[in-house]
């Protein structure tokens, strides 16, 4: 094949990715119908169909399919390369991509991050914020950010981040009306406030430990959310139990709108990691952006 059609196999690739010619035309900035022209042009020459058309959708034949199956990981590659090409230049730049938590994010990643910025404004950073276990190879992430439990075995780790633990907490006026629990089985009798697992999509059985000894409680209430955050507040005005990280609510107890109970049930475990592929690592960019989160024993917020 001539050296021309190679423009052709990746604006294919958009459209095999996309599956639409409509999102893979603004995500190349070119107008859809010089998109549709050249992917037919392609077909016309390997004299293979490559794609099936309807109102709706846009599919991949079998021959298709192979070529994007050929296409994809030599791509991958190739950005990976002009990747790692850029830390021959003077200055750090380049975006990077990273998925983390909520509190990953508030709590560790930007405040961490905030210097560089302004010392390497080359640097691009853009942060997904979500909840949920994310494939960071195949949905196009530079990055990910997890407890070190949760870390894939495949996977570069780096700590960003220190130990700490949930903790359960209730408001003085839930108390009142509600003795505290002695024991985390208690807690089935108490209105607590969930939060559903983003990855999985069921509801987070609270885990605790004592002396060696594991339970995982599966509590109950009317309030369930996806994030810490809005447990807290739930918490505050008095609508229940929440078990979140100790952190969050650290200013409240200490103010005494907060009470923490079963602390003796809470050890701490590993914190936040960042993990990546292998092939990320000669990246200036990346490199700097590594180095400004690894944890170090001074690191206090």
């Amino acid at each position: 094949m001539e050296k021309r059609d190679l423009n052709d196999l990746l604006w294919f690739l958009a459209v095999a990715e996309e599956c639409s010619f409509t999102k893979a035309a603004a995500k190349l900035g070119i107008a859809q119908s010089t998109l549709s022209h050249t992917v037919k042009g392609l077909e016309t020459r390997l004299g293979l169909r490559l794609l099936t058309r309807t109102t709706r959708n846009v599919g991949l034949t079998e021959a298709g399919e192979r070529l994007r199956h050929s296409l994809a990981p030599r791509m991958a590659d190739i950005e990976a390369d002009i990747a790692a090409l850029m830390s021959f230049r003077d200055k750090p730049s380049g975006t990077i991509k990273i998925t983390l938590s909520d509190h990953a994010l508030e709590s560790v990643v930007w405040p961490k991050l905030q210097p560089i910025l302004r010392d390497y404004p080359d640097i691009k950073v853009e942060l997904s914020r979500d909840n949920a276990m994310r494939n960071i190879v195949e949905e196009g992430f530079d990055a990910g950010i997890r407890l070190g439990e949760s870390l894939e075995k495949d996977m570069i780790a780096v700590r960003v981040g220190p130990d700490w633990r949930l903790v359960a907490v209730g408001s003085p006026r839930y108390f009142e009306e509600h003795p505290a629990p002695e024991h985390p089985q208690e807690l089935v009798r108490h209105n607590c406030i969930k939060i559903r697992q983003a990855t999985a999509g069921g509801l987070y059985a609270w885990e605790f430990e004592k002396d060696g000894q594991e339970l995982r409680v599966r509590v109950d209430g009317q309030l369930t959310f996806n994030t810490s955050y809005p447990m807290v507040n739930a918490a505050l005005k008095g609508y229940g139990i929440a078990y979140v990280p100790e952190d969050l609510v650290m200013e409240h107890v200490t103010a005494g709108r907060l009470i923490p109970i079963l602390e003796d049930w809470s050890p701490p475990f590993p914190g936040y990691y960042i993990y990546y592929p292998s092939r990320h690592q000669n990246s200036l960019a990346f490199k700097v952006v590594v180095d400004a989160l690894r944890f170090r024993k001074s690191d206090v917020f």
